[in-house]
C-alpha cells in the first residue's frame, strides 16, 4: 500500500538518478557515446535535415533518461533500469527512427490540409508523452505543470471569455502543432539544444576531463587567496571561470563549491554566508562572457543578433556583478577582520600560469572562430580540438583515447537537463502560436502596468524568475522570451536590452527563493537552511537584480552610444556598485551605523542610475558618509590617547 501511494504522489517530485553498475552502466557509456559521435559527424560531414537531426538527437537523450534516471525520489530506485523504463527507451528510438525516415515528408506537409497517417498520430504521441515524463525525471515537476497548462489552454481555450478566448483547436490539430510543426516539438529550443549547446557541453566536459577545472581554482587562489578573506574571494574567481563554461549553476556550486566552502568557513565566514558566495558566484558565471553558459548562443538563435554583438554588450553588467561580489566578500572580511592565509599556502600567481597557462589557450579559439563567424556548432569542435591538444602540454593531464571516451560520455549525459527542458518548452511554444497567446499576453501586460515601462520591466522580472523556478536557463530564457519580451519592446525597449534583460533573470532564479536550486546545492554542502542561504545569496547578488533594469534605461552599459557617454556610464556605475556593496554589507572604511547604511545604499542606488543629477547626489552622498565615518574615527582616536594619557599619568603618579 505505502509503495503504491509513494508511486502516485512521487510522480509530482523528479526522478532518482541512478548509480548504474555492470551492464546497465555499459549500455548507458555505449549510448551516450554514440550520441557524441554523431553530433561531431553531424557538425564535421553531415548534412541532415533539421528533423533528422533534432529526432536522433532527441531520441538518444530521452533514452538516456530513462536509463539513467528512476521514476521517483520518493519510490527510490534500482541500480538497474526496469522492464518500464527500457520499453520506454525503445519505443523514443522507434520515434526517432520513424521521424528520420519521414522527415522529408514532415518538414514539407501542410499541417490541416495534409493529414496525419495512424502512424504519424502514433509516434507523435509517444515523442510528446516521453519527454514530458523525460523532463519530470530530469528537472522535476513545475516545469510540466507549464506544460500542461499550455496544452490545456489550446485544447480548452474556446471555452473562455475575453481576451482569452480563441477558436477551438480539435486533438489531432493540438498534436499537429506539438509534435509536427517547427512551433512545437521542432522548435528553436530542441534546434539549439541539439546543435550549439550540446557542443559546448562537449566541450567544458573536455576541459574538465584535461585538468582546466584544477588550474582556474589554483590560479583564483593565487590571485586572491593571500588577502583578506581570501578563500571567499577564490570561491567568486573560480565559479566565474567555471561557471562561464558549465551553463548549469547547479552543477558549477557542486563542481567548485566541495572545495570553496569548506575552505571559507574554516575561514571565519558564517556556514550561510560561505554557501551563498558560492551560489551567487555560480550563478552569475552565465552572465560572464565569452560563453555565457550558452545563453548568448540561445539569445542568437531566437533574436538573430550576432553572437559577437551580444558578448560585447554582456561585458560590462557582468564585470559590475563580479565586483559587487568581490567587494561584499572584502568588506565582510574586515567587518569581521578575518586573519590572512600564511604566504607558503598560496601559490604565486606565475608558477601557476607557467603550469598551465595553455588552457586559455582553447577559450582564445572559441572567441577568434565566433568572431569570424564560424557557426557555434563548428566552434565548438574546434575548442574540443585545442583542448585535446594542449592537454598534452602536460603529462599528467594528456587526454589520450580513453580520457576522451569519458569526456564524450560525460558530455553527452550533461546534456540531458537542457535538452529535455527544451523539449517540454517547445511544447510550450507550440500552444503560445496556435493560439495567439503571445500576442494576448502583450497587450494583458501593457494593461496591467498602463504602459508604462519601470512597471513593466518588474512584471517581467517577476515572471522570469517564476518561471525559472527550477528550471535550466534555456528553458526558461526561452518560454520568458516568448512571452514578454514583446511587450518591453513595444515599449520601445531595442531587442538586445530586452532579451538581454530576460536572460539575466532567468538565470538568477536559480537564487531566488523559494525555489533556489543553487542555493539549495550550496547548503547542503555547508549544512546550512537552505532558505537563509537563498536570502543571503539574493543580498549578495543584489546587484544582479539592479544592473538589467540600469542597461534598459541606460544603453551606453550595453556598449552602445558615444565613447564619453559609455565611459562615464562605466566609472559612475562602478562606484555605484561599491557604495551599495558598503550598504549591503554594513562597512565602508569601519563599521556603519543605520543612518550611514541607508545613505550608502541611497547613494549607490543613484549613483548607478543614469543621469549626472542622480549621479552628483550620489556621489555626494558617499563623500557625506566618509565625512561622518572620519569624524567618528578621529573622535575614537582622540578618546583612546587620552585614555592612554591619563592611564600613563596615573602610573607616573604611583
Amino acid at each position: 500500500m505505502d509503495f503504491f501511494k509513494n508511486s502516485v504522489t512521487g510522480w509530482f517530485t523528479e526522478g532518482d538518478k541512478r548509480e548504474l553498475s555492470g551492464i546497465s552502466f555499459k549500455i548507458v557509456g555505449i549510448t551516450a557515446f554514440a550520441l557524441s559521435i554523431f553530433q561531431i559527424w553531424a557538425v564535421v560531414w553531415g548534412k541532415l535535415n533539421p528533423i533528422n537531426q533534432m529526432a536522433i538527437h532527441l531520441a538518444f537523450i530521452l533514452g538516456l533518461t530513462f536509463m539513467i534516471y528512476g521514476y521517483s525520489k520518493k519510490t527510490g530506485s534500482s541500480r538497474m533500469p526496469t522492464w518500464g523504463d527500457y520499453a520506454c527507451t525503445i519505443l523514443a528510438f522507434g520515434a526517432g527512427i520513424y521521424f528520420t525516415v519521414h522527415a522529408e515528408r514532415i518538414a514539407e506537409r501542410i499541417p490541416i490540409m495534409h493529414p496525419l497517417t495512424y502512424l504519424d498520430l502514433f509516434f507523435g504521441v509517444v515523442f510528446v508523452l516521453l519527454s514530458i515524463e523525460a523532463a519530470r525525471r530530469a528537472i522535476g515537476f513545475p516545469i510540466i505543470v507549464i506544460v500542461f497548462i499550455g496544452i490545456a489552454y489550446a485544447l480548452g481555450g474556446h471555452h473562455l471569455n475575453g481576451l482569452l478566448a480563441h477558436r477551438m483547436f480539435p486533438p489531432v490539430e493540438v498534436l499537429d502543432d506539438l509534435a509536427f510543426s517547427f512551433n512545437g516539438l521542432w522548435g528553436s529550443p530542441i534546434s539549439v539544444a541539439a546543435s550549439f549547446v550540446f557542443m559546448f557541453m562537449l566541450f567544458g566536459a573536455f576541459l574538465n576531463h584535461a585538468g582546466a577545472g584544477t588550474f582556474f581554482f589554483q590560479l583564483s587562489t593565487a590571485i586572491a587567496g593571500r588577502s583578506k578573506g581570501g578563500a571567499a574571494k577564490v570561491a567568486v574567481l573560480a565559479s566565474a571561470l567555471f561557471g562561464s563554461i558549465s551553463g548549469s549553476p547547479t552543477a558549477n556550486v557542486v563542481t567548485t563549491g566541495t572545495f570553496t566552502i569548506p575552505v571559507s568557513k574554516r575561514t571565519g565566514y558564517k556556514p550561510s554566508f560561505a554557501a551563498a558566495v558560492e551560489a551567487a558566484a555560480s550563478t552569475g558565471g552565465s552572465i560572464l562572457p565569452p560563453i555565457m553558459g550558452s545563453s548568448a548562443f540561445l539569445m542568437a538563435a531566437v533574436t538573430q543578433i550576432s553572437y559577437g554583438a551580444i558578448v560585447i554588450a554582456a561585458i560590462i553588467p557582468g564585470v559590475l556583478y563580479y565586483v559587487s561580489l568581490l567587494i561584499m566578500v572584502h568588506f565582510e572580511a574586515l567587518r569581521l577582520d578575518l586573519p590572512r592565509a600564511a604566504r607558503e599556502d598560496i601559490p604565486r600567481i606565475a608558477n601557476v600560469l607557467k603550469e598551465g597557462w595553455y588552457y586559455f589557450i582553447p577559450l582564445i579559439v572559441l572567441v577568434l572562430f565566433l568572431v569570424q563567424g564560424y557557426s557555434p556548432s563548428k566552434t565548438g569542435l574546434y575548442g574540443i580540438l585545442s583542448v585535446i591538444m594542449v592537454s598534452w602540454f602536460n603529462k599528467n593531464s594528456r587526454m589520450g583515447i580513453r580520457k576522451i571516451m569519458i569526456a564524450m560520455v560525460d558530455g553527452a549525459k550533461s546534456s540531458i537537463p537542457v535538452t529535455t527542458a527544451c523539449a517540454a518548452a517547445g511544447l510550450v511554444i507550440a500552444g503560445i502560436m496556435s493560439t495567439g497567446l503571445g500576442g494576448k499576453l502583450t497587450s494583458i501586460v501593457l494593461g496591467l502596468t498602463e504602459g508604462m515601462l519601470l512597471p513593466t520591466l518588474v512584471f517581467v522580472m517577476l515572471i522570469c524568475i517564476i518561471l525559472g523556478m527550477g528550471m535550466p536557463v534555456a528553458a526558461a530564457y526561452i518560454l520568458t522570451a516568448m512571452l514578454a519580451a514583446p511587450a518591453l519592446m513595444e515599449l520601445g525597449v531595442s531587442g538586445l536590452s530586452a532579451h538581454l534583460f530576460i536572460v539575466y533573470f532567468s538565470i538568477f532564479s536559480a537564487i531566488t527563493p523559494p525555489v533556489a536550486v543553487a542555493a539549495f546545492a550550496a547548503a547542503g554542502i555547508a549544512g546550512s537552511n537552505p532558505n537563509q542561504v537563498g536570502l543571503e545569496a539574493v543580498r549578495l547578488g543584489s546587484v544582479g537584480f539592479i544592473v538589467p533594469f540600469l542597461f534598459v534605461l541606460e544603453p551606453a552599459l550595453l556598449m552602445e552610444g558615444l565613447v564619453v557617454e559609455i565611459v562615464v556610464s562605466i566609472i559612475t556605475a562602478i562606484i555605484g556598485v561599491i557604495t551599495l556593496a558598503a550598504g549591503v554589507i554594513g562597512w565602508l572604511v569601519t563599521s556603519t551605523t543605520i543612518l550611514e547604511r541607508i545613505l550608502l545604499l541611497a547613494g549607490g542606488l543613484l549613483t548607478m542610475y543614469p543621469g549626472f543629477v542622480s549621479d552628483g547626489i550620489g556621489i555626494g552622498l558617499v563623500v557625506l558618509v566618509l565625512a561622518m565615518q572620519r569624524r567618528r574615527m578621529g573622535m575614537i582616536s582622540r578618546e583612546i590617547s587620552r585614555d592612554e594619557r591619563v592611564l600613563g599619568e596615573r602610573t607616573s603618579e604611583g
